[in-house]
């Protein structure tokens, strides 16, 4: 049977989530945008069981959430300036970045098109998880269809007892992440969130300073030397659409 464990014990929290990832169970845990069910990202089993849980298809893979950006040339093949200039500027936070992802990885993240969706959140719990378990595989606490969880309560009312432990971390406003596709050198955002698409613009483009956020209502400071005009957007090739990503944390 689950069991909802609230999160404000930080330390216990984290153990009893471990545990119950190194068990191969299913946990859902309040990340710094959505409540998120997550699995170790390597153990195909516990992946598959998302897409379960979730009553959702394969068509829409999970993302990994990860502790430190050192991890994502690990995970992907290559890391473009865009990419760089997003990480710098959001993480930890909510942007989530499609790469093209490194050959022959042990893991099932759904059907995913050689891509791999990381993100960095900006939530101590949830990082000191991924310290400890590795990349977690994730998901939104909801099934197919139904509108994401605000609580720890709502989401185990969604998924039930497909999911070993709910860690109650409050009330969440339920926006998701910011989803941007950096697999061009261009920057298209797939899915807009927490992160609007003209903040993506002017931080990938270089219109900021590097590791600077776009002010809200204000001019944003331009960089010491002129930003690279930004490379046309074309359509990806025949055999390398970006994967649906909706339902994401």
């Amino acid at each position: 049977m689950s069991q909802i464990i609230a999160g404000e014990d930080q330390a216990d929290a984290v153990a009893r989530t471990v545990k119950a990832l190194n068990e191969g169970g299913l946990v859902v845990l309040p990340t710094d945008t959505v409540y998120s069910v997550v699995a170790d990202a390597f153990s195909t089993e516990a992946t598959r069981r998302i897409f379960t849980a979730r009553a959702s298809d394969r068509q829409a893979p999970l993302t990994l959430l990860i502790r430190n950006p050192r991890q994502v040339i690990g995970l992907a093949r290559e890391v473009p300036e865009t990419a760089e200039r997003l990480m710098a500027a959001y993480w930890p936070g909510p942007l989530t970045i499609v790469l093209q992802a490194q050959p022959d990885m042990p893991w099932d993240l759904g059907e995913s098109g050689e891509t791999v969706a990381l993100r960095m959140p900006a939530d101590d719990l949830v990082l000191a998880v991924a310290a400890a378990v590795g990349p977690l595989a994730c998901s939104g606490a909801n099934r197919r269809g139904d509108p994401p969880p605000s609580t720890a309560a709502e989401a185990q009312a969604q998924l039930g007892d497909a999911v070993a432990l709910y860690v109650d971390g409050g009330l969440r406003e339920a926006v998701p992440s910011t989803i941007v596709d950096c697999r061009r050198g261009s920057a298209v955002v797939l899915r807009e969130g927490v992160v609007s698409s003209d903040h993506v613009d002017q931080v990938a483009t270089g219109e900021v300073q590097w590791g600077s956020r776009p002010a809200d209502g204000a001019e944003t400071p331009a960089d010491e030397e002129p930003a690279a005009e930004a490379p046309a957007t074309e359509p990806p090739p025949a055999g390398a659409e970006a994967p649906n990503r909706d339902g994401q944390s």
